[in-house]
């Protein structure tokens, strides 16, 4: 909030709102309050040990959550909704990736059923100095002269900037 009012020049135009993704009544509020053309929808628990640890609020918040903002924006005048999945969602092997990959085919279903509205989705993952970044992790283990933590030794890992997630999921509504 601080560095947006910092870089805008018309504060009018910022509305900084905290809610629940899960409170189907405030989103439906929030939608008809404002004339908001596109969602981006990043309202999720990304943190795999949380979520393992909390199955239920895990699936509340990720599935259910998802649910309700698309039956909200099928309400509302909102014209698209762009869902910011994981990687972890592409054959997932945790809960969280399950909830991720559950939350994608609700979007997904809706771009198929939905006419007038545009739903799409766009996943990565290992995004540098985000929260939940495996870097901190690694430059720990480096520091501490212990083995650095890895899924399989063949894998690869690819990262990406802040500012190059940010592009990629603009381009993805583009694109859709």
């Amino acid at each position: 909030q601080k560095q947006l009012e910092k870089k805008s020049p018309d504060r009018s135009k910022i509305i900084f709102l905290l809610g629940s993704i899960s409170d189907q009544y405030y989103l439906e509020s929030v939608l008809s309050k404002f004339e908001i053309d596109k969602v981006y929808h990043a309202a999720a628990y990304k943190h795999v040990h949380l979520v393992e640890e909390n199955i239920i609020s895990g699936f509340r918040n990720n599935v259910l959550g998802t649910m309700n903002l698309v039956e909200s924006i099928q309400r509302s005048s909102v014209e698209e909704l762009v869902l910011i999945s994981s990687d972890k969602a592409v054959h997932p092997k945790s809960v969280m990736g399950v909830t991720k990959r559950l939350a994608e085919m609700i979007v997904l279903n809706s771009a198929q059923k939905e006419s007038d509205k545009t739903f799409s989705l766009v996943r990565f993952g290992n995004v540098m100095r985000s929260s939940g970044s495996v870097i901190p992790k690694f430059r720990k283990q480096i520091k501490e002269r212990s083995p650095i933590t890895l899924t399989h030794p063949d894998m690869s890992r690819y990262f990406m900037t802040i500012e190059e997630a940010a592009e990629l999921v603009i381009q993805a509504g583009a694109m859709s």
